[in-house]
């Protein structure tokens, strides 16, 4: 039976946990004093010694199970069917803890049934706490119940739920798909808590876009034969799909170059009203919702052409960094930068602490995120970037400069 272990649910704040194999055989073990092991009424034992195998567990595949103080919660998924196969879950224990989601006590895991439980609505996410019980579904619901002595159910007062309750769920900030929310449970508190995706996406266009400055811009021709620059990213995410670009190049062919610059102009906006009727020419091709970051929107659209790059000044040179750069590597400049009342200087003088193979490793990471494999590295180096990594608060990053100096530094001796 070890052997073929497919997953252990250990449990929360509970002394029984459960053990499933390759087979979708479930066993449990451990404190069985409430019936949370769910092996049915006929079994009396307090304590269940060894791993024992629950018989009537419901038909499906076992996607998670959580476990309380007296109770036990299973998300069960239905194999049966191929697209958005449904979810259910199921509880077992003692009514009077109150996280069973039913009105009686519950000897082997039995469904909870809701109204809240749709059919176009789908499970993501079940946590247990000690008492108490958190559900995510894909419709964006909040689903909890149980114990709520400590107001550990958000429910805005102490209440108990034996039966589901929805709650509001907080906004999105970015719209983002439901899937980037998480749930957690304490014994005695809950959580929630998101991790937004199109952050670590952004960065990767821009590891693309940037790492030289000459890519980032897509050029376009007017009727007189005049060119005109556009953005590649922000065309990314305003245009419906690749294939727009060359329907977006036909209408500029035919466009003078101030009308050009309007249709530009309301593309990155979003804002009909510059021109109406230019607009009514492109609407088909961009996306009607707005997919451009709140950051992107800040640095790139709302500002001049000249505070778009931050400039570095060394050795009486100067060399730019696209902000939108430096806000993905450092805390300190997406401060700077997004601040209202920050100092808004897009300048730094006098870098020329640094030798220039030291500038040019810090300059190509920047832009890349990465080591070129030709480059040696000694301790020289090592020494003048800690400084600069600690100049530029770039060291909060992964994988971080400084990590990567040591590691290949290493493999070169």
């Amino acid at each position: 039976m070890m052997k073929n272990v497919s997953k252990i649910f250990p449990g929360n704040d509970s002394n029984h946990f459960f053990l499933l194999n390759s087979n979708q055989e479930l066993f449990g073990c451990g404190n069985n004093e409430y019936s949370q092991v769910g092996l049915g009424e006929s079994i009396k034992e307090e304590r269940i010694e060894k791993l024992t195998k629950i018989q009537n567990i419901p038909k499906g595949k076992i996607i998670d199970i959580q476990c309380g103080y007296a109770h036990s919660i299973m998300l069960i998924e239905d194999e049966n069917e191929n697209e958005n196969p449904k979810r259910k879950v199921y509880s077992c224990g003692r009514y009077f803890f109150n996280g069973l989601g039913k009105n009686k006590d519950t000897y082997e895991f039995t469904e909870i049934k809701s109204s809240l439980f749709k059919n176009d609505d789908n499970i993501l996410e079940i946590f247990a706490g000690c008492f108490h019980n958190l559900i995510l579904t894909s419709k964006g619901k909040m689903i909890v119940f149980g114990d709520n002595d400590y107001a550990q159910l958000g429910i805005g007062n102490t209440k108990e739920q034996s039966i589901p309750i929805q709650i509001e769920l907080p906004k999105l900030r970015f719209n983002q798909d439901i899937s980037n929310y998480h749930i957690s449970c304490g014994d005695y508190k809950s959580f929630l808590y998101y991790s937004p995706s199109s952050f670590s996406n952004l960065e990767e266009d821009l590891i693309k876009l940037f790492e030289r400055k000459e890519f980032c811009n897509i050029s376009f021709k007017t009727e007189n034969g005049e060119i005109i620059e556009a953005h590649k990213l922000i065309l990314k995410y305003r245009l419906k799909d690749e294939n727009q670009i060359e329907k977006l190049q036909e209408i500029i062919s035919k466009k003078s170059i101030k009308e050009s610059n309007q249709i530009f102009e309301m593309i990155y906006s979003n804002n009909s009203k510059i021109n109406p009727k230019l607009y009514f020419e492109i609407k088909e091709i961009i996306n009607s919702n707005e997919k451009i970051e709140e950051t992107m929107k800040r640095i790139y659209l709302n500002e001049n052409e000249n505070e778009k790059d931050f400039i570095i000044e060394r050795k009486e040179k100067q060399y730019k960094f696209p902000k939108l750069i430096l806000i993905m590597r450092s805390e300190l400049y997406r401060g700077m930068f997004l601040s209202v009342t920050e100092d808004k200087s897009n300048k730094v003088t006098d870098y020329s602490e640094l030798s220039n193979k030291s500038f040019q490793i810090f300059e190509y990471w920047i832009y890349s995120n990465q080591i070129k494999n030709e480059i040696q590295i000694t301790q020289e180096i090592i020494d003048e970037l800690e400084t600069g990594i600690d100049y530029f608060q770039l060291n909060q990053t992964n994988p971080n400069l400084f990590d990567l100096l040591i590691k290949k530094f290493n493999n070169q001796n």
